[in-house]
């Protein structure tokens, strides 16, 4: 591995409508994680809800996971406690990025957030611009990433649905969609 005096850390952006924005971040995940890499997740929508990617993280000691939202936002009864607890979240995510003890760090549907304008994409991308460590890697998911935060990524993959199983009233199925 590279050391982090060496490392060109780079920035990815996993937007669109498609599925496999988060997947795609948990593969870097696990892929850091096996090359020895120091790995954090912050979820920020998905808050108690198992999945199979947290279960997984728990045999690496090398992985830390915080899963924090409030749940599915878009379907939100109390859109003023959703703003606070994202800025929370942020200021995790900021604290996390800051501290110089991760490699990669994942930003788990925060596009969402930007979106939704509980936190600005230009908030997003100065803080990426101006603070995030130039070894560090950093994956932000979710859908309707901000113009800001695109134009500062070097990479960003725009997954595109074609189909979904869900419009075939087919429901989530675990090992496949948590």
């Amino acid at each position: 591995m590279k050391s982090r005096e060496r490392r060109q850390g780079l920035v990815l952006v996993h937007t669109g409508d498609g599925k496999g924005k988060s997947s795609s971040a948990f593969g870097m995940v696990f892929r850091s994680a096996g090359w020895g890499l120091n790995v954090c997740v912050i979820q920020f929508i998905k808050g108690q809800w198992q999945t199979g990617e947290q279960k997984a993280a728990t045999h690496f000691e090398n992985i830390e996971w915080h899963a924090l939202g409030d749940g599915f936002t878009w379907d939100t009864k109390n859109p003023e406690q959703d703003i606070a607890t994202s800025r929370e979240i942020w200021e995790l995510c900021k604290e996390k990025i800051r501290s110089g003890l991760f490699d990669l760090v994942v930003l788990d549907e925060i596009n969402y957030c930007s979106h939704y304008n509980w936190i600005s994409g230009q908030e997003i991308a100065d803080f990426i611009k101006h603070e995030k460590p130039s070894w560090l890697h950093l994956v932000l998911t979710g859908r309707n990433a901000a113009p800001e935060v695109i134009a500062v990524a070097h990479t960003v993959t725009e997954m595109h649905k074609i189909k979904h199983a869900y419009e075939q009233d087919i429901k989530a199925e675990q090992g496949i969609e948590f």
